[in-house]
């Protein structure tokens, strides 16, 4: 079993998807952004989120419709049997699985997937992230986080 720590950036309490990272445990880490950004965003949004959503290395630059990053993910995860998501808020949770939704009917192709909600008092993704607001590294944070809490 791999973890991934998951971090996603979303316009707005209860609002879309905007950005979702996946910050491997071992192995490659995974970025997308979801076109097209809303336009307007919400202001706080507009302000933190959406001049951060580009800032990661070009080779993890992805930006896709939302049905074509559904398939992205599932074929990202497609090489690990049994994944393990971690994320330290509900919502991360929720919209990644929101995301495997491609259809009313229908969803990736995925077989098997695990979730854990880490709750992490004290600890901010944003305070301790390289660019704050940004799912993948604010991911990575939390990898850094979980992985120095359990002395690794």
């Amino acid at each position: 079993m791999a973890r991934y720590f998951l971090d996603t950036e979303f316009d707005g309490f209860g609002g879309p998807l905007l950005s979702l990272g996946l910050a491997a445990e071992e192995g490659d880490d995974y970025y997308v952004v979801i076109h097209p950004l809303p336009d307007p965003p919400t202001a706080w949004v507009g302000r933190h989120v959406i001049p951060y959503l580009f800032t990661v290395p070009q080779a993890l630059d992805t930006r896709l419709d939302r049905v074509a990053a559904a398939h992205d993910l599932a074929a990202y995860l497609r090489h690990d049997p049994d994944p393990y998501i971690v994320a330290d808020w509900p919502e991360d949770i929720a919209l990644f699985c929101r995301l495997l939704l491609v259809g009313e009917t229908d969803i990736v192709d995925v077989d098997r997937l695990s979730f854990e909600l880490r709750r992490t008092p004290g600890f901010s993704t944003a305070r301790n992230s390289q660019v704050p607001h940004n799912a993948l590294h604010d991911a990575r944070a939390l990898r850094a986080f979980v992985l120095e809490s359990e002395g690794r």
